[in-house]
């Protein structure tokens, strides 16, 4: 049973619905690139799918638009998936399960994947019309954008000639993105040893950090928001300066470029000092929720006690202070402001998840600026810093920022064609998010760009939701749009 089949515009919701009944978490899109050639091949239009499942789909012009200039409209097909905590949903394998909340779509218990599955959703309906006015329309559909942006840097462009392009990766309404960060994943590595304990003598502690807001790395690391994975190393630093403490565990967040909810970590104290430890745990959580106040007014702490469990072991003290050092001298959050434009993020990291195994502390960054110097700046300070505790490190998938383009034709279109459509000016932005513009615009000489889409909250989050009337007037904006002369 269709749960968006009463909605407007029916096509658009129509394709996300079927979208959302496809598992494509990051990493796991051949599904729905194959749902999408299908799509095109069903209907007679060129497509071309690469190895990685990126696509590229053509659409001639309508009667009369045969001498306008080629439009590119671009997304990715890749979502973040996440669940609620005791949420049992297989993501790799189930289907989203859709619910409408007010005017909001929500899906239950997991992350919805609006971002960036209503960009797919606008594509295929706007293919799939006889009744809209166009240029000839080049979709580009990338995969695995929230883990690197590896679709954008494989893609083969070749097959495009337009120079022109919207992206549909953006979430606020009536503000048109004209410029935006570079960024890459950093992993760092840390060795530990193990040791056999004595079970005798020790009380164990399963501490979890939980109830924070989280959300997406780009768009809310200046909001003042928890980060459980940061929380929970600074608990257990404090907590080493009063005792004698052993790392059994460690594990928090779900990815790079989502600001961790819940951190759980499971340690081993003297049996003597089990009300110190408490004590320590209960002062800092109440420092901390004071220091949060109404940013993150959820925090809670938790801590189970228990014996130690049968044939346990644990990481020895040694490398539990450097695995704690380490993980809380290592910088996370705003870095640097910008100074040309007020309010804008420059240089930021989040620290989106910390485990352990296989005999090591691995923690994974997503690092963001609009400034590449910077950004390496960055990356080098914290391969300085970890290497001081004798961690490796690795930086994976750096991409580059979007310039601001002093001239820019699209912009002017897109700007003017929304006042006359709702009697004031767009607000054009640039975000500490990252999008593919960068890369495209670097492959494709005169490429001019804009970035829109409707009004989403809470993206890489169980949380997120889409504002369906937002859905509706972007709709009516981009055919707008598309049909300027």
């Amino acid at each position: 049973m269709s749960v968006l089949k009463n909605l407007k515009p029916e096509s658009v919701f129509h394709y996300f619905e079927e979208i959302t009944k496809i598992p494509h978490g990051s990493g796991n899109v051949r599904q729905i690139s194959d749902y999408l050639r299908r799509f095109a091949e069903e209907r007679g239009l060129f497509c071309v799918q690469d190895e990685l499942g990126n696509i590229i789909i053509v659409k001639d012009a309508a009667a009369g638009y045969e001498d306008v200039e080629t439009m590119i409209l671009q997304g990715h097909m890749d979502m973040v998936a996440v669940t609620d905590p005791g949420v049992a949903v297989d993501m790799t394998r189930e289907a989203l399960k859709l619910c409408i909340d007010g005017g909001r779509i929500r899906a239950e218990g997991t992350s919805l994947g609006g971002d960036d599955g209503i960009a797919v959703a606008y594509a295929l309906a706007l293919l799939d019309a006889q009744d809209i006015a166009h240029p000839r329309l080049e979709v580009v559909l990338t995969v695995d954008e929230e883990t690197g942006m590896q679709g954008a840097k494989a893609i083969d462009l070749s097959v495009l000639r337009g120079r022109r392009l919207i992206n549909l990766d953006q979430e606020e309404e009536g503000v048109i993105i004209t410029s935006c960060a570079g960024g890459a994943r950093m992993e760092v590595s840390l060795p530990l040893r193990r040791e056999a304990e004595i079970l005798s003598s020790v009380r164990r502690l399963t501490l979890r950090v939980f109830g924070l807001l989280g959300g997406h790395s780009g768009m809310e690391i200046d909001k003042g928001r928890g980060n459980a994975n940061c929380i929970l190393g600074r608990i257990l630093k404090e907590l080493s300066g009063q005792t004698v403490v052993r790392l059994i565990e460690m594990r928090g967040g779900v990815a790079d470029n989502a600001i961790p909810r819940e951190a759980e970590a499971a340690i081993l104290v003297d049996i003597t000092m089990e009300e110190k430890a408490l004590a320590c745990i209960r002062e800092q959580e109440r420092a901390i929720r004071e220091e949060l106040g109404d940013r993150d007014a959820g925090f809670s702490v938790s801590c189970e006690v228990s014996g130690a469990q049968a044939g346990e072991s644990c990481y020895d003290t040694a490398s539990t202070a450097r695995a704690l050092a380490c993980l809380c001298e290592l910088p996370n959050g705003v870095t640097a402001m910008s100074r040309e434009l007020a309010g804008l993020v420059e240089t930021s990291l989040n620290l989106g998840i910390v485990s352990t195994g296989q005999g090591e502390l691995t923690l994974s960054y997503a690092v963001r600026s609009s400034v590449d110097g910077e950004r390496d700046a960055l990356c080098g300070q914290m391969e300085e810093t970890a290497s001081r505790f004798g961690a490796k490190t690795e930086i994976r998938n750096p991409y580059p920022g979007w310039a601001y383009r002093k001239d820019s034709p699209l912009r002017d279109q897109a700007a003017e064609v929304y006042e006359e459509m709702y009697g004031k000016k767009p607000v054009l932005e640039a975000i500490h998010a990252g999008v593919e513009c960068g890369i495209l615009a670097a492959r494709l000489p005169g490429l001019d760009c804009v970035s829109m889409g409707p009004d989403m909250s809470d993206v890489h989050t169980a949380k997120e939701s889409l504002d369906i009337a937002s859905v509706r007037r972007t709709w009516e904006f981009l055919c707008a749009i598309l049909a300027h002369r």
